[in-house]
C-alpha cells in the first residue's frame, strides 16, 4: 500500500515508521527544514519531502496521484482539512485520515471537507479514562466507529448477573454482540445455547451508550446493593 503522510511530528513520523515496518510504501510531507534533515537520519528507507503540505505542486510531487490513502497528521487543524479536501476533490485520492486537534474542531471534519475517518485524540483520550474510571474491570481493546462503539473485555464475575445462564437467556443490550469468549486457553464461539461460566473472559463489540449495561451483566451482580454497615 501507498502512504502519503502529511506532518513529520511524533505522530507523523511514529505513524510512518510503523507502516514502513509493516511493508508499506511511505512519503512524508515537513516543512520546518530542521526536522526533514532529523527525519532523513532517522528514518531510512521513508521518502521525506520539504515544504507545505497544503501545495498542491509539492502534493502532486509526493505521489498524492498514486496514494491509496492520505493521513493528514499536523498540529493545525486547518492544514489537516485542506489537505484533505485536496486529496479527495483535486487528486482523487482513495481514503483519507484527518488529525483532529481540539475537539471543538471535530465537527468541521466531515465528507465534505473529503475526511473518511477523523482521529480525535483527545476525545478518544477522555472516553478511555472516563470507562476505565467508571466500568471496573472491563478493557477497552479497541475504538470503532470514531469511538461510538468499541472492543471490549471483560472477566465474568462468579457472582455476575449472567454467571451460569444461557446467552440466549441474558438481557443484554441491543447495541451489543458477543463475539468471543476465551475459556481456559481456548476460544469458544458465542451461540444462544452457551453457557457463560464463571472466569469466562468475554469479548463484546458494544455501543457507548450501552457499555454500562453490558458490565452490570458480567460483573458482580449490581443489582442487588449491599446496604452499609453502621
Amino acid at each position: 500500500m501507498i502512504v502519503l503522510i502529511a506532518g513529520g511530528g511524533k505522530v507523523g513520523s511514529h505513524l510512518a515508521q510503523l507502516l514502513h515496518k509493516a511493508g508499506h510504501q511511505v512519503t512524508v510531507i515537513e516543512k520546518r527544514p530542521d526536522h526533514v534533515t532529523e527525519l532523513h537520519e532517522r528514518m531510512p528507507g521513508i521518502k521525506v519531502m520539504a515544504g507545505s503540505c497544503t501545495d498542491p505542486d509539492l502534493l502532486e510531487r509526493s505521489g498524492v496521484r498514486q496514494a491509496h490513502v492520505v493521513a493528514a497528521v499536523t498540529g493545525s487543524d486547518e492544514t489537516n482539512l485542506v489537505v484533505t479536501s485536496l486529496a479527495r476533490f483535486e487528486f482523487q485520492a482513495p481514503r483519507t485520515i484527518a488529525r483532529v486537534n481540539n475537539p471543538r474542531n471535530a465537527w468541521l471534519y466531515t465528507d465534505e471537507m473529503g475526511v473518511d475517518v477523523a482521529l480525535d485524540q483527545a476525545d478518544l483520550m477522555a472516553r478511555l479514562i472516563q470507562e476505565q474510571m467508571s466500568l471496573g474491570d472491563m478493557m477497552t481493546l479497541l475504538k470503532l466507529r470514531r469511538g461510538e462503539y468499541a472492543l471490549v473485555e471483560e472477566k465474568v464475575d462468579e457472582h455476575a448477573t449472567a454467571a451460569g445462564k444461557m446467552i440466549s437467556e441474558l438481557d443484554l443490550p441491543r447495541d451489543c454482540i458477543l463475539a468471543a469468549i476465551l475459556r481456559g486457553g481456548s476460544l469458544v464461539i458465542p451461540r444462544g445455547d452457551t453457557i457463560i461460566l464463571p472466569g469466562d473472559e468475554v469479548l463484546a463489540v458494544v455501543h457507548e451508550n450501552a457499555v454500562s449495561q453490558l458490565a452490570a451483566a458480567l460483573e458482580t451482580g449490581s443489582a442487588t446493593a449491599v446496604p452499609p454497615t453502621s
